[in-house]
C-alpha cells in the first residue's frame, strides 16, 4: 500500500488547505496557471492528479478530453466525488507504468508528483512521445534546495523559531527519507541539472522556469513569510516543437 492510501497519512493530507479548498489554497497556483497554454478544444493528461483540481480546471478552460492518473485509490475516490465531469476520466495507474500513447495529448500537466520518481529522464521521454507536435508540458516539482534539505526541515532555536534551512549531499541524487505530515515518506532528490538538463536532452524547449513565491495575499498567513527564505517548488514549462 502506498503512503497516500494509508488511513492516518491520508487523514492528515485531507486536512491540508489545498485538499480542502483546491487551487485557490495552493501557494504556487498564481504562477503555475500562467504557464498552462490555452486549452480550448485540447486533450490533457494530468500525471499524479490527486483530487483532480487541475483536471477540472482544464475542463473549465474548454479542454475537450482530460485523463487524470494517480496511483492512490483514496485520491481518485476524492477526485471522482469532488471533481467529476463527463469530459474527465480518472485512472488508477502509476506514472511510470502508463502506456503514453504516441502523439495523443496537447498538454501534459504534473503537479508535485515527479519528486516521487527515481528516473526523471525516462518519464520525460515518454511525455515527449505522447505530446502532439507543438504540445506543452507543465510541471511543478519540489525544488532541489528543498529535497536536499536535511530532513526537509529548518534548524530551530530553543523557542522554536526557524534559524536556517540546512542543505547537504546536494550532488548525491536519489532516494531521501523525509518526514511529511508526521509520517516517513520516500522521495527522490534531483539536481537542477538533472531536472532541466533532462528536459533539454529529450528535445524539449524550455519556455519558462520559475521558483514558487507566495502571493501577497498568502504572505498574510502565519508562517508563510518563511517561504521567502528558500524555494520549495520549481515550476517549468517545456514545449515540443515538432
Amino acid at each position: 500500500m502506498i503512503r497516500y492510501d494509508e488511513e492516518n497519512f491520508f487523514e492528515q493530507y485531507a486536512n491540508m488547505p489545498r485538499s480542502k479548498y483546491g487551487l485557490s489554497a495552493a501557494g504556487e497556483w498564481h504562477q503555475l496557471k500562467k504557464l498552462i497554454p490555452p486549452l480550448n478544444g485540447k486533450t490533457v493528461l494530468d500525471l499524479g492528479c490527486g483530487y483532480g483540481w487541475h483536471c477540472v480546471y482544464a475542463v473549465q478552460q474548454g479542454a475537450d478530453k482530460v485523463l487524470g492518473l494517480d496511483c492512490s485509490e483514496k485520491m481518485l475516490a476524492q477526485a471522482k466525488t469532488r471533481n467529476k465531469n463527463p469530459r474527465i476520466e480518472y485512472k488508477l495507474c502509476d506514472i511510470e507504468y502508463y502506456e503514453y500513447p504516441e502523439k495523443s495529448y496537447d498538454c501534459v500537466i504534473s503537479n508535485l508528483a515527479l519528486h516521487y520518481i527515481s528516473d526523471l529522464r525516462s518519464i520525460y521521454k515518454k511525455i515527449y512521445a505522447t505530446l502532439k507536435p507543438c504540445g506543452t508540458f507543465v510541471m511543478n516539482i519540489e525544488h532541489p534546495s528543498f529535497t536536499s534539505g536535511v530532513n526537509e526541515d529548518w534548524v530551530y532555536n530553543d523557542s522554536g523559531r526557524p534559524l536556517y534551512w540546512p542543505i547537504d549531499d546536494y550532488f548525491f541524487e536519489g532516494q531521501r527519507l523525509t518526514n511529511f505530515l508526521g509520517c516517513n515518506v520516500v522521495k527522490y532528490h534531483h539536481t537542477l541539472t538533472t531536472i532541466l538538463g533532462g528536459l533539454l536532452s529529450c528535445g524539449f524547449e524550455l519556455t519558462a522556469v520559475e521558483e514558487a513565491v507566495p502571493s501577497k495575499e498568502m504572505l498574510k498567513i502565519d508562517g508563510m513569510i518563511n517561504e521567502l527564505r528558500r524555494p520549495m517548488m520549481l515550476l517549468v514549462r517545456a514545449d515540443k516543437q515538432v
